[in-house]
């Protein structure tokens, strides 16, 4: 892999990255309350979508990429159109940080994480769902199921809890991490749930059976967060100063990237297998050549 391409993306922490579907843009969210479109190839800056007044802390495109979603330190979740940029709902649950956002499998339900404990469900225009006291901790993580019956949600404490949607009724509690699960990903066809817990331990969970099949541990120091190729075929550890490049058929460490800066936050790979994005702590994003 060659020496990546820097680009100045954010006034402080870049916190996400996001391509789009044609791989022709990509999105970045961080710490200086913005998110930033960039163009694929020559990495020009083409917009800034400008309106929250705190950390964009996680954002989601729809299926059709026509709506972004975003999360947001300020307390809110904001829809706008997509690439215009226009805000078209500002939504508020309760006055705290909203750590995490997720569209359900049709796109037509948002779903937000937040300090506090509380998960909430909107539809795209806006209507509220339900409002679920998932914790008395803070969130970091919510998922829908594959069949978008069930909410998954994690944060401070040891449990993976999944809720009956829409009901709000718990159905199960997966145990097994240490202290803190920050991060939830549905991969290979919604077959797996893959959380990383803050014990530095990563756990791949039967859909169907909801049992642990794999468990590994990254070589790295300081996993915070994790992103898959788009065939999912391939996972990246986000962890302090590296990305960890692992096979999802054999969950085989195949390729460590230094990256040079500590503090990396989000990685994304290109739907067309060009590029790996990745944003750190230093304000830049580093975009990698996978030819």
């Amino acid at each position: 892999m060659n020496e990546p391409i820097a680009i100045e993306a954010h006034q402080s922490y870049v916190l996400g990255v996001r391509f789009t579907k044609d791989s022709n843009s990509l999105l970045s969210c961080g710490m200086d309350n913005v998110v930033r479109v960039w163009r694929v190839g020559d990495w020009q800056h083409l917009q800034t979508i400008d309106g929250h007044d705190n950390s964009v802390n996680s954002m989601a495109l729809t299926p059709d990429e026509n709506i972004l979603a975003t999360g947001s330190s300020d307390n809110t979740v904001r829809i706008w159109s997509f690439p215009e940029g226009n805000e078209l709902h500002t939504l508020q649950d309760r006055k705290k940080t909203v750590s995490a956002i997720a569209l359900s499998p049709d796109g037509e339900k948002l779903a937000a994480a937040s300090y506090g404990g509380r998960a909430m469900v909107w539809t795209l225009s806006g209507k509220p769902i339900i409002g679920i006291k998932a914790s008395k901790k803070n969130l970091s993580s919510v998922v829908f199921s594959p069949d978008s019956k069930m909410l998954i949600t994690s944060g401070l404490g040891d449990d993976i809890d999944l809720w009956s949607f829409p009901s709000g009724e718990k159905v199960r509690t997966l145990s097994g991490h240490e202290v803190a699960v920050m991060s939830l990903n549905i991969i290979l066809n919604g077959n797996h749930l893959v959380s990383l817990g803050y014990e530095q331990a990563i756990r791949v969970w039967n859909t169907e059976t909801w049992q642990e099949e794999i468990r590994i541990r990254p070589i790295s120091a300081g996993a915070r967060g994790l992103a898959f190729s788009p065939d999912h075929t391939t996972m990246a550890i986000i962890a302090e100063s590296m990305i960890e490049l692992w096979s999802t058929s054999s969950w085989r460490l195949e390729r460590e990237i230094p990256i040079g800066t500590p503090a990396v936050n989000s990685a994304d790979f290109s739907a067309d297998g060009k590029w790996l994005a990745v944003g750190a702590a230093d304000r830049r994003i580093r975009l990698f050549s996978q030819e």
